[in-house]
């Protein structure tokens, strides 16, 4: 009877239902995004490499081994990961560290490991992921904890602060950001009082974002720029402003595909992390509005899951995922529309990357996915059962 009910679980997972609302979703996502980067590298990929379809057929081969990925990984048990929280910050610790020792710098900063001259990661997109899996083991552990302000706040941001100093010494601000933020909502869901965080931003978290401005000249550079790009509007503030015009000429309903002017080297790669605002070109306002809400359909999704998960890692593994997109979405957009100074943050399934933010991006959905179908299975058993 043992073996039966092992092998029907067993049966019961592999066959989880999936939930297509979220799945529709992340391939509208994924296939506006490769149509964009299409259109907004032909110009860039001619010029570097005589082939207009260089970026974008980089980028659909990474969108097809993402789904590959995605499908092999719908078949683990997302508990499988719980095992391993502590070996994650220990990974992550180390990928960083390596990438200082032998990264390649480009622009004056590594973040980049060369395994070949065509084969490269960045190690802090891996990073992202091993300290949403290391925070979700670590306060499902010490839930009794998390609502004091030693054992539960400072201990959890004492954890964190190794990680971000390696990510300040490359530097990567924007991926420390990103980091900081996942793992403070994921520490308020899960029981950390919302005050700590106020309190402990107030008397050292802002000080020490001035200080990390002050100290960086180009940092500073880049809050002048915001606060007027027009006043070197042939420098620094070249970007936002062909940014602004790029949107701004889109109107409602946009130019036409593939008819944007400002792709044309006006904006330097429009198809990295400026790619939003060659989508406000093309398609207009209306087309922007659906895309944004096709990112809150998967907020959404994501954000009922982690309510619905049938345990504490579960929720805090699908909070963390939806956060994840969700940051880099907001942050993104208020860049390319000047409402905040610039930072490279990619828009997760659209902005080209060698490493492939859609290989990840995939990643993330199809475990908020799976642990959907991991409660369905759960609550089926026990039904059976009884």
């Amino acid at each position: 009877m043992a073996i039966k009910r092992k092998e029907r679980s067993f049966s019961s997972f592999v066959n989880n239902p999936i939930d297509f609302t979220l799945l529709i979703t992340i391939f509208l996502l994924l296939s506006i995004g490769l149509v964009m980067v299409l259109s907004a590298s032909s110009p860039s990929a001619l010029a570097e490499s005589g082939n207009s379809y260089a970026f974008f057929s980089k980028q659909l081969i990474f969108a097809i081994l993402g789904i590959v990925a995605m499908l092999f990984i719908s078949k683990i048990d997302y508990r499988f990961y719980q095992k391993f929280y502590k070996h994650a910050w220990w990974i992550a610790l180390i990928l960083l560290a390596l990438v200082l020792i032998a990264g390649k710098t480009i622009n004056g900063a590594k973040r980049w490991i060369y395994i070949t001259e065509t084969l490269s990661f960045q190690p802090s997109e891996i990073v992202k992921i091993l300290m949403i899996i290391f925070y979700a083991g670590i306060l499902t552990k010490n839930r009794d904890q998390l609502n004091k302000y030693g054992q539960g706040f400072i201990k959890h941001i004492c954890l964190l602060l190794p990680i971000i100093g390696l990510l300040l010494l490359e530097p990567h601000f924007s991926s420390s950001i990103v980091i900081i933020g996942i793992c403070s909502i994921m520490m308020i869901m899960a029981g950390c009082k919302f005050w700590h965080f106020l309190a402990s931003g107030g008397i050292a978290g802002i000080p020490a974002m001035i200080l990390l401005i002050i100290k960086e000249p180009y940092r500073l550079q880049r809050v002048v720029t915001f606060l007027n790009p027009w006043q070197d509007a042939t420098g620094d503030g070249w970007q936002v402003i062909q940014s602004l015009y790029a949107i701004g000429s889109g109107g409602l309903f946009g130019v036409g595909l593939g008819e944007s002017k400002q792709k044309f080297l006006y904006i330097p790669e429009p198809h990295n992390d400026f790619i939003f605002s060659i989508l406000g070109e093309e398609i207009g306002f209306i087309g922007c509005t659906i895309v944004l809400i096709l990112f809150a359909i998967f907020i959404w999704r994501g954000v009922l899951i982690a309510m619905k998960a049938p345990d504490m890692f579960g929720s805090l593994t699908a909070i963390g995922i939806t956060a994840l997109v969700a940051i880099q979405v907001i942050i993104n957009v208020a860049v390319v529309t000047s409402s905040m100074p610039a930072t490279g943050m990619p828009l997760p399934f659209f902005s080209y990357r060698r490493n492939s933010a859609v290989y990840f991006t995939l990643r993330n959905g199809n475990i908020i996915k799976h642990i959907e179908g991991k409660c369905q299975s759960i609550k089926e058993y026990c039904r059976k059962r009884d």
